[in-house]
């Protein structure tokens, strides 16, 4: 079996579009609510360097963007993983099937994130954005997960 066929093959690719989904949905509403780009990719960095500095930090810099933007990422693969592997089979023959795949793992991603983690493991946008934009958020994850599976079904 090749890489690119298998699960983690799959995972990669469509948690790489929903991590690119989700980061961009996040620095539209950064620029909205605090007129910063980066202050919510900022933000997810909180894991690492703490509440107090990243959930405050609005400029764009490495130790905070390129953290939180990595964290994001890899979140978005792991969730990918979780939707690739119930979802994402060739058994599938609905195309109903992906797009209820992706709102069920979505949903337990914010469950996840928000109810059944430690707080030092959650997104961390919360620390600057609106419940409005966290739905968004969300909703780009469910759209980059359908995506980035039919592009890999594509391929």
């Amino acid at each position: 079996m090749n890489i690119a066929n298998g699960l983690l093959g799959k995972s990669l690719v469509s948690g790489t579009v929903a991590g690119i989904a989700t980061a961009l949905a996040a620095s539209l509403a950064g620029k909205r609510e605090t007129d910063s780009y980066a202050a919510p990719l900022n933000a997810t960095s909180h894991i690492v360097w703490g509440n107090e500095n990243a959930g405050r930090q609005d400029r764009a810099s490495a130790k905070f963007t390129l953290t939180g933007f990595l964290l994001n990422h890899a979140s978005s693969i792991f969730w990918a993983a979780i939707y690739e592997r119930l979802f994402g089979g060739k058994r599938n023959t609905s195309s109903v099937t992906p797009v209820v795949g992706a709102a069920l793992v979505t949903a337990g991603a914010y469950v996840t994130d928000y109810y059944l983690v430690p707080k030092r493991l959650t997104p961390g946008y919360e620390l600057r954005l609106s419940g409005r934009s966290l739905a968004v958020i969300y909703g780009a994850l469910a759209v980059g997960l359908v995506a980035g599976h039919l592009l890999s079904d594509e391929r």
